[in-house]
């Protein structure tokens, strides 16, 4: 249907004709047909083509907010036609599939800022522009992003120290354990990312949404302290690079002794980091749209000085370096001060003393008085960068640990021990500048494998973020997992061990290490270094506000409220310099080695709570838990929960404490902020305290829309011995919940209290009994009142507690409400579903539910169909989701179908229907079932006539039930003979093509369509019905011969009634209601007649009560011909959404 036609009226000129263009076609029956139809003398409507493959529904322009509760433009539209009659008086707040589908096709995933993401925007008029559609794929939006945030600092300035340090097995320990905690984490988080579109807010959105806003809180503060420490880090590592490998002669404090270049270093440290921050923070306030379009080419730099390793490392295999180092005896001597590792040279044969003879003697001279250790050893040249093949992968294999201080020292290597070596730190060793141990090395190596969030970080920005953030965050980790572990067993195989253990290259003449092993230049790797470092220092300042900002804008933090304002383009200024003051903390520590374990600490904190939040939200089995990403399992998470608290208290346990304190600080000031403190005395005092204040929270405000599951309130019916008349309504009550949530099973008995005590304990008991048999966790409650009503509305008005109430109220269908004698019997029913609407709630009828299927059964197979006509809610997509969890539906499969009318596009319906549920992570077939205007037949007519005086005349007489039915029987012979009266000759009507056959099927043939009257059963029990005789349907062709042979209007009105003047008196709302329950039903029952189970729209009951028998034959006719059916009833709010 992705043509459409439009009628166009001639008989204006053509200047005019373009104007008279309308959508809506003209109604040729029902109400249509007596209306003015002036316009129809006038004109005859003719079909224009017109192509719109994008566009369907009402012809309204599209809803601009992207929210499904929006229903403000609906609200001005009104409702013409009759196929969906009987859903029209709802129409202002429930709208139909086709209008929701059309607001959804202008869903976009970008951050809410400051508002909840499922708040409504308010109306910006035209001055709104329209929003670029995100198109980043997974190569450059996630893959590339993570893989510049992880690649970095610690690679370059100290991964070889580590290795050295720690050799390769225990290197490779470090590196397989943190980066198989940073894989299970984005496993974790993959999982709660593609549980619905994430809007931007990385993983401080995803925690505070998945734990509440105080987990939120806590773990998105020490995000936002790791995010900016990491910043202190990258600054560090840059001012390292420039004023160890670049420029040295730049430094400001100079030590005059060997002893103080530990302090003049971290003073120059602090001085220059200071101005490279402040520099940072002017660059990022002025043009952080810079940032962003640098961040591919520091990229490329690091990617850059990554291939230069792997070239250096196989050019070594041929054609080591040259970078000798210079051993006395076996101890390795900085490279600073001499140019040849000798200690005497042959000048002109004469034996003279080298540079490095100064560096120990007194003089210059032979007879000059040496340091012991220099006398009696050799001073021995040996290349620092052996190569692939020299087979010193043996030496590095193992650990190197020592204090602060001690020589780094060769092994294999001869040495005489000097008795003193008190002078041994003035001399041009190197030495060790920090106590080294394995936890102190996970500490410092841990930063180089975060920066997995990036991803995740610009998931507003991703074509498909469900899809792109698994993929590319798991390749980043796999691709830097993989150069980490090579660069591991490569630096360990190529470089000697003293080198390797030499932190800031002092015995290859003030090279960087990983410098040397690179090709062509060194260079490469400084320069790529210091890119690097520059890049991501950048994108921490960048990030980090944006954080904060978000954060504040949650408004969870009072006192961070401030930090909320930005520029107008919306960039933190505030939140900026708060990040820039925390940061000049790092800078004033000034070790890139101290600073590493702080970052890790509230990263590993981040990484916790992400795999937490998982590991929850699996075990609760929440119905909104449908993450897309299938490869998770609880274990998993709580395998890497367990591995990032080992790995806390591993590289620092203080630190751990301090952040744990921290953020225990924030979850109780967030938890408690401004509330009492309760405490109880004992265990059940804390256990009746938790209760209560578990309560009280809850009914705070209403449950979020990802928290709404359906409470449930059972109504039951009992015998006369208090038995359970419907024992399987708790069956399916069982397979709905699965344990979860809340479930109240409620009944009531006539008369008074004292009189129904016995009886009342009694029905309790038995219903106890039957939900022990039938498993139905949950309460229950039988109420003694005056009358049914008043006690069912009691029920629905005031059980449950606080906010532990239901929302839902499931109750079996009257089956026997033409048969019983009391017409309260239907009655009761009407009002119960008129309160459930009064009070918002829900709404489940279960029609013929003796034959629903029993907690044992196993379907294995066919379909649970959901009929969605209008959408009030959602809850018709969430029920078949929970029915599929429990086994007995396991097997079966979702079907969803919806209605297209007249001038919906359907093959767009679908497409975006689709769209829909995949958002919604709900795997489900779908089809779009059209319907078009037709008109009403006769058979409508009679069936409403038939209706219409029953009902009149029931309300005027009192009958008694053999009465009652004789009266039927009459009004239904009356009925039949109508059908087969002969139209007046000339009269102009419809036509009337009927059997001559004169025997008795004839007359039972008339009546097949009349199953709901008194008298059909045992019509029925005579013979088998004969096929379907009577076609009389007033067609389009009919009215253009009526209105040309007659152009008076109000002639061409009433001669449609001249062969039925009974019909004339008719109610058209009621005959158009019959109209679209006869319609609807035929379609349903074509589509979903062997279904499992038939979920349908339930029609709201008249606002007008003398139509209320009127109500209960429309459903009669609706659900004619189906086994179980859950007719649903939302409760006027959302029960599901895509948003995670």
């Amino acid at each position: 249907m992705s043509e459409r036609f439009v009628v166009v009226p001639v008989g204006q000129g053509d200047g005019e004709r373009s104007d008279r263009v309308s959508n809506d076609l003209v109604p040729w029956s029902g109400e249509g047909a007596g209306g003015d139809s002036s316009e129809l003398a006038d004109a005859v409507p003719i079909l224009e083509y017109n192509r719109e493959p994008n566009k369907y529904g009402d012809g309204n322009p599209k809803e601009s907010s992207p929210f499904i509760n929006n229903t403000d433009n609906d609200k001005c539209n009104s409702y013409d036609g009759k196929n969906m009659a009987l859903f029209e008086e709802e129409m202002d707040s429930n709208p139909m599939v086709s209008s929701l589908l059309n607001k959804l096709a202008n869903y976009t995933n970008l951050t809410q800022g400051a508002q909840e993401h499922e708040e409504a925007d308010e109306d910006e008029g035209p001055k709104k522009k329209a929003v670029k559609s995100p198109q980043m794929g997974t190569f450059m939006g996630v893959y590339l992003p993570c893989l510049q945030n992880i690649l970095g600092v610690i690679l370059f300035l100290r991964l070889t120290w580590i290795v050295g340090t720690a050799g390769i097995m225990e290197s490779l320990a470090i590196v397989v354990m943190c980066c198989s905690c940073t894989m299970l984490t984005a496993i974790s988080m993959s999982a709660i990312a593609t549980n619905g579109v994430v809007p931007a807010g990385g993983s401080y959105y995803m925690i505070s949404r998945s734990l509440g806003p105080e987990f939120g809180g806590a773990v998105g503060l020490c995000f936002y302290l790791g995010t900016t420490f990491a910043g202190s880090m990258y600054i560090l590592g840059t001012i390292e690079i420039l004023l160890t490998y670049i420029v040295p002669k730049a430094a400001i404090f100079v030590a005059e002794k060997k002893e103080d270049e530990g302090e003049a270093l971290l003073n120059n440290m602090r001085v220059y980091g200071t101005c490279c921050l402040a520099l940072m923070a002017l660059v990022v306030f002025v043009g952080v749209k810079y940032v962003n379009k640098l961040a591919l080419v520091f990229l490329a730099t690091v990617i850059l000085s990554i291939l230069a390793i792997y070239a250096g490392v196989i050019k070594t295999a041929f054609e080591p370096p040259d970078f000798p180092v210079c051993l006395l005896g076996n101890r390795t001597l900085q490279n600073h001060n001499f140019d040849k590792c000798l200690k005497t040279e042959e000048v002109d044969n004469v034996t003279v003393t080298t540079k490095l003879w100064g560096l120990f003697c007194d003089g210059p001279f032979l007879n000059a008085t040496c340091n012991e250790y220099f006398t009696l050893n050799n001073a021995t040249a040996v290349q620092g960068i052996p190569g692939l093949t020299s087979g010193v992968i043996r030496d590095n294999m193992w650990g190197d640990y020592g204090p602060a201080g001690i020589l780094v020292e060769k092994k294999r290597q001869p040495s005489v021990e000097a008795v003193d070596t008190s002078q041994d730190i003035y001399l041009p060793y190197v030495v060790n500048d920090i106590t080294t141990f394995f936890t102190l090395l996970v500490g410092i190596y841990f930063p180089s494998v975060t920066g997995i969030m990036a991803g995740s970080n610009r998931s507003g920005d991703l074509r498909d973020a469900q899809k792109s953030i698994p993929v590319g965050t798991i390749l980043a980790i796999a691709t830097t997992t993989f150069i980490y572990i090579t660069c591991v067993v490569l630096f360990g195989a190529c470089i000697d061990g003293v080198v390797l253990r030499d932190k800031f290259g002092d015995s290859v003449k003030g090279n960087l290490v990983i410098g040397t092993l690179s090709w062509p230049s060194p260079w490469v790797i400084v320069i790529g270094s210091f890119f690097s470092c520059c890049g991501a220092g950048l994108q921490s300042l960048t990030g980090a506000p944006r954080l904060l900002q978000a954060i504040a804008r949650d408004g969870i933090v009072p006192f961070l409220q401030v930090f909320g304002h930005g520029k107008a383009n919306g960039e933190p200024t505030w939140a900026l310099l708060l990040t820039a003051g925390i940061c000049e903390i790092g800078i004033i520590i000034a070790s890139l080695d101290a600073v590493a374990p702080i970052l890790s600490m509230f990263f590993l904190m981040c990484y916790l709570f992400v795999n937490l939040a998982c590991a929850v939200q699996t075990l609760l089995r929440t119905p909104n838990w449908r993450p897309r990403f299938k490869y998770y399992h609880w274990t998993l998470s709580f395998l890497g929960m367990s591995l990032c608290l080992s790995l806390m208290f591993i590289s620092s346990w203080y630190y751990a404490l301090v952040a744990m304190l921290i953020a225990g600080c924030i979850y109780k000031y967030i938890e408690y902020r401004g509330a009492e403190k309760e405490w109880g005395d004992g265990i059940r005092g804390l256990s009746l305290n938790a209760a209560r204040y578990a309560l009280i929270r809850l009914e705070e405000a209403p449950p979020h829309t990802k928290n709404w599951r359906p409470q449930l309130l059972v109504l039951l019916n009992l015998d006369s011995d208090m038995g359970v008349k419907h024992p399987r309504l708790l069956s399916l009550t069982t397979q709905l919940k699965a344990g979860k949530g809340l479930t109240i099973v409620g009944s009531v008995l006539e008369g008074t209290y004292l009189t129904k005590e016995a009886e009342s304990k009694k029905a309790e008991q038995n219903i106890k009994s039957a939900m022990s048999t039938e498993r139905t966790k949950g309460f229950c409650h039988a109420v003694v009142s005056s009358n049914l009503r008043d006690g069912f509305s009691h029920l629905i008005q005031s059980a449950g507690l606080g906010g532990m109430k239901h929302n839902t109220v499931l109750l079996a269908w009257p089956g026997t409400w033409k048969q019983s004698n009391d017409p309260h019997s239907w009655k009761n029913f009407i009002e119960t579903i008129r309160e459930t609407t009064a009070a918002h709630q829900a709404l489940l009828v279960a029609k013929n539910v003796d034959s629903f299927p029993t907690n044992q059964d196993r379907l294995g197979e066919g379909t649970i169909d959901v009929w969605w006509v209008v959408h009030d809610g959602g809850l018709l997509m969430l029920l078949p989701f929970l029915l599929r969890q429990h086994k007995v539906w396991r097997k079966c499969r979702m079907r969803i179908f919806t209605v297209a009318q007249m001038d919906d596009n359907s093959i767009q319906m679908k497409k975006d229907l689709q769209m829909f549920l995949y958002h919604l992570r709900l795997d489900a077939e779908v089809e779009v079932v059209e319907m078009h205007d037709s008109d009403i037949s006769a058979f409508t007519y009679e069936k409403t006539l038939v209706m219409e005086q029953r009902s009149q005349m029931l309300k005027q007489m009192q009958l008694s039930r053999n009465e009652r039915e004789r009266e039927i029987q009459s009004i239904t012979d009356e009925s039949r003979s109508s059908i087969r009266r002969k139209k007046p000759g000339g009269a102009p009507g419809p036509s009337c093509q009927a059997s001559e056959i004169e025997d008795s099927q004839e007359d039972e043939a008339q009546l097949i369509h009349d199953r709901n009257t008194a008298s059909h059963a045992a019509l029925n029990d005579k013979a088998d019905a004969g096929p379907e005789r009577v076609h009389m349907t007033w067609t389009k062709e009919k009215l253009f011969t009526e209105r040309n042979r007659n152009r008076d209007p109000s002639m061409a009105v009433r001669d449609l009634f001249n062969m039925k003047p009974e019909w004339e008196s008719l109610n058209q709302s009621n005959v158009r209601r019959m109209h679209t329950a006869i319609k609807l039903n035929e379609v349903v029952v074509n589509k979903s007649q062997g279904a499992q189970l038939v979920l349908l729209n339930m029609p709201g009951p008249p606002k007008n009560r003398g139509g209320d028998e009127n109500y209960m034959e429309f459903l009669e006719v609706l659900l004619e011909g189906l086994n179980r059916v859950l007719l649903v009833r939302g409760g006027g709010r959302e029960v599901i959404t895509i948003y995670s």
